[in-house]
């Protein structure tokens, strides 16, 4: 049944085994602009309800199959006809108590015979003003519902396809029809998502649908931010964008499923809910992108272009953090030797990026005076004692290569060893320490030899822990993906792609060879 006005034709089934009886009520319902179904008996009516749609009982208490309380009550214990309302008529003599039954056991008025023809025209569209205002606030209730998961959904996606898809499929579960959403992502591009069936297929918008609705919305009247697109086929169009200056969102649906005042106000509610997530999203990923451009100035702006020693580093920042991380990497040619190391302050925070910094700084310095890995280990340990003593836990590890000696001294702090792969295999280093900031004991650094062929592999724990996956698993994993055979470049792209996607922490890489 379409909820709306009472005075709007019904069906109305009308159930009574006196053909006569039958002939006489439908005759006063179709004179009053309803339509009239008959059933004889209860079996006849129950099946005309399960295969047809029906407004309204009009039910003899007397049939001669089962009673009209028995027959009620399964019409009322049935969820696709519990809502029809069921009017009684008895053509006996009523004691109080039976229409005292009649009622208890679902019916929703009891008549008794004679029945005047207004009397029963009245009864019947009382019922339909009530079960169309039912079913008017139950279909709103659940449009209502839609929208909390809906807005639920747009607000929680990640991405800008995530948001447009999230939008499509909220209008079209709202509406209960196909629709299109359109948004404009912070790159300029205009990304577009169709939902029928239940599914967002996402595509680039081409079809000139966002500037159609910005000048059809522009020119509207009486609708606001609501519009009628004149395109093949036509749309009604919600326009919405989260303050002025900012790129507008659209959603499209069919005018049939926007045709009245409270569909068109849930639709402006989601462009509106769509809007202001779109800003969000679209804040968040310039801050991103403005983390990113700092973080990667404090990086080395180029790595040494060594024969004898090619090297090639990466870094990757933490899917969905917007602030600037502590991981990092350094390398400095000392004469004739090099230093290779990677580090990863704790936290992610601008005060995170200050200690890196710092600590990078530092460690150049203490490199070009001459000092030997541990002992560069041990002076950044004062260091950030004594102007970070509570925020300033670093893990670093430094690794002194000499390529004439085919050598290398690792010390390490706290961080994952590096993992080294020749043509037997690869292994993690046995060189551990104490975290720096801790002013604990540190040992001395560990030589160990550097072959021509030998890769070595630095990283920080972002490339190998996750939530759901143990430390050493995780190094177990990376050290089974390298080959020291790789090009370097490409083992780079190639690991990260594998573990380094939707990852929770910032990732440095640095990887090396010795011809």
């Amino acid at each position: 049944m379409t909820a709306g006005r009472a005075a709007e034709p019904a069906r109305v089934l009308v159930v009574n085994d006196l053909e006569a009886s039958r002939f006489v009520a439908s005759s006063w319902l179709r004179r009053n602009g309803h339509d009239a179904i008959e059933a004889a008996t209860g079996g006849e009516a129950l099946a005309l309800l399960a295969s047809t749609e029906v407004d309204v009982v009009l039910l003899d208490v007397r049939l001669p199959d089962m009673d009209g309380f028995d027959v009620t009550e399964r019409i009322k214990a049935d969820p696709r006809t519990s809502s029809v309302p069921v009017i009684l008529i008895s053509a006996a003599y009523v004691e109080p108590g039976d229409k005292i039954a009649g009622l208890t056991r679902g019916a929703d008025a009891y008549l008794t015979e004679p029945v005047e023809p207004g009397e029963l025209i009245a009864n019947v569209e009382a019922a339909l003003r009530y079960h169309r205002a039912r079913a008017l606030a139950e279909h709103l209730a659940d449009q209502l519902t839609e929208l909390t998961t809906a807005t639920l959904a747009i607000n929680a996606a990640p991405t800008f396809d995530e948001l447009v898809a999230a939008a499509a499929t909220g209008a079209a579960a709202v509406l209960d029809c196909a629709a299109t959403a359109v948004v404009v992502t912070p790159a300029g591009a205009v990304r577009a998502a169709d939902c029928r069936d239940g599914q967002a297929v996402l595509r680039t918008d081409t079809s000139g649908l966002l500037d159609r609705a910005t000048t059809s919305v522009r020119g509207a009247h009486g609708d606001g931010r609501i519009a009628t697109v004149d395109q093949d086929p036509p749309v009604v169009v919600a326009l919405a964008r989260a303050k002025p200056g900012k790129p507008p969102i659209c959603i499209a649906v069919d005018p049939a499923a926007a045709s009245g005042p409270d569909d068109r106000n849930l639709l402006l509610q989601l462009a509106q809910a769509t809007a202001l997530a779109a800003n969000a999203l679209r804040t968040i990923t310039e801050e991103h992108n403005l983390a990113l451009t700092l973080q990667r100035s404090l990086l080395p702006a180029a790595l040494p272009d060594r024969p004898d020693l090619p090297m090639t580093a990466r870094y990757v920042p933490a899917a969905v953090n917007a602030e600037i991380g502590g991981d990092f990497y350094e390398v400095a040619e000392l004469d004739d030797k090099v230093l290779v190391a990677i580090g990863d302050v704790c936290g992610h925070s601008v005060q995170a990026a200050t200690i890196m910094g710092a600590a990078r700084h530092a460690l150049r310095a203490y490199a070009l005076e001459g000092h030997s890995p541990a002992m560069i280990l041990r002076r950044l340990d004062v260091m950030l004692q004594r102007f970070h003593p509570i925020e300033g836990m670093t893990t670093m590890c430094v690794v002194l290569i000499d390529p004439r000696a085919g050598t290398m001294a690792v010390a390490n702090a706290g961080h994952i060893p590096p993992l080294v792969v020749d043509e037997h295999g690869g292994r993690y280093l046995d060189v551990w320490g104490p975290l720096l900031g801790l002013g604990m004991p540190r040992p001395e650094a560990t030589e160990f030899p550097l072959p021509p062929g030998t890769t070595v592999l630095l990283t920080t724990d972002g490339l190998v822990e996750r939530s759901n996956v143990d430390l050493d698993e995780g190094m177990a994993n990376l050290k089974a993906a390298v080959a020291h055979t790789d090009d370097l470049d490409e083992l780079c792209d190639r690991v990260l792609a594998k573990y380094g996607q939707g990852q929770q922490d910032d990732i440095a890489l640095l990887v090396l060879r010795r011809t």
